[in-house]
């Protein structure tokens, strides 16, 4: 079972301390949810500056005003986490399932939308919200749909694929839902926590949630935090809590720190200014080969490649050999990867290739004396798994 923790007063993780929260729990501890108007959560959503919680981080009210007056197709809760190292959503699925599903039949009502689909691939938390629906009256459809646990298949149009029976694949269209989404109709479509908090802000409204965190963009964000920690799990903690003060709450190992997952970038001094915009936090450690770490999770990137584009599948295998060479020492691994990585990014049919680069690119940077010793002969420490790819321990 995973750790839950806050730093500071909980809202996403409020009641949880006993285990998972019945509608019976979840109304004590919450209170009923208010009936509000589309324009109201169109409102709120900007009064506070809420941002998807789904890595992209698109404004909720611009994605709200971009939908049709006449109401929509669906309400979409993107809950399929595939990224190995986060852990966040699953929670609220499984331990916290109605604070998601008013903020999803919430909006559903005030959008006109005739029906919600919550799309997640984690067989316990997919029976969690059923049974959850089976509490409650929500006076729209809700279907839970399962979805493949393959990296990109996370992605929001490949989400769109699969609930309408296709490839779980996203497709080289970039067509915003908000204008063609489920059936090729309207959608609001955005992951497990962003409707956790709509379901907090339309009970808190934006004063009181504004009442703790960044001034531009206030509340709490959910963190899975990993890797060489004494207590990992999924922290909730004010937005502008600094990097240093969520590593001191969960007792990290000093060493270099992964910030977004296997799309994100690498920090090696995270100080007091370093926020925590993503949410993932994977501690490296020192004990473990740093390129060997990141070579492993190379393979594992390309072994997910979609199969649609030359930078996804050849791109990607090219820099899995370059890493392998440079490990080696072999110097033409290095002058390889660096002009691979200056080809791949922005020339895929989605987002994969560039976030793979982006991981690489930043890796190279962080991991520079690293690269030195390998090139001399060898680092002396053997790869230790700290990053966790799926099948192996977590």
């Amino acid at each position: 079972m995973t750790s839950l923790r806050t730093i500071g007063t909980p809202r996403l993780l409020a009641g949880l301390e006993q285990g998972r929260a019945d509608l019976g729990r979840h109304l004590a501890t919450q209170g009923p949810l208010p009936e509000i108007t589309r324009e109201a959560y169109t409102e709120l959503a900007a009064a506070v500056g809420l941002r998807g919680r789904g890595g992209a981080a698109f404004p909720v009210a611009l994605k709200l005003a971009d939908l049709p007056a006449k109401g929509i197709e669906a309400v979409v809760v993107n809950g399929s986490e595939s990224e190995p190292v986060s852990r966040k959503d699953r929670v609220l699925l499984t331990m916290a399932p109605h604070l998601v599903l008013d903020g999803a039949t919430g909006l559903a009502r005030a959008l006109k939308a005739r029906l919600v689909v919550v799309a997640v691939h984690d067989a316990a938390a997919a029976s969690s919200v059923r049974a959850a629906l089976l509490e409650r009256k929500d006076g729209v459809e809700v279907q839970v749909s399962d979805t493949p646990g393959r990296f990109v298949a996370g992605e929001a149009r490949a989400v769109l694929s699969v609930l309408e029976g296709g490839p779980p694949l996203p497709p080289g269209r970039k067509v915003l839902p908000t204008r063609k989404g489920y059936h090729r109709r309207p959608t609001f479509l955005s992951n497990v926590e962003t409707f956790a908090q709509l379901a907090i802000l339309a009970r808190l409204g934006s004063q009181a949630f504004s009442s703790t965190g960044l001034i531009s963009e206030p509340g709490t964000q959910l963190l899975t935090i990993a890797g060489a920690v004494e207590q990992p799990g999924v922290i909730e903690t004010p937005t502008g809590t600094p990097l240093e003060a969520v590593l001191r709450f969960a007792v990290a190992s000093p060493g270099p720190v992964l910030v977004g997952g296997y799309h994100g970038k690498w920090l090696t001094t995270p100080g007091d200014r370093s926020n925590v915009a993503a949410g993932i936090v994977l501690v490296l450690g020192t004990d473990t080969c740093p390129l060997g770490e990141v070579h492993r999770v190379a393979q594992w990137l390309a072994s997910q490649s979609a199969g649609q584009c030359g930078p996804c599948v050849f791109g990607l295998a090219a820099l899995v050999d370059d890493f392998e060479r440079l490990l080696g020492g072999d110097p033409a691994g290095w002058h390889d990867a660096q002009r691979h990585l200056g080809l791949v990014p922005g020339r895929g049919a989605c987002a994969h290739p560039d976030g793979s680069a982006r991981f690489l690119a930043s890796a190279l940077e962080a991991f520079d004396d690293d690269v030195r010793l390998h090139l001399a002969g060898c680092c002396g420490r053997a790869v230790q798994g700290v990053l966790p790819v799926p099948g192996g321990a977590w």
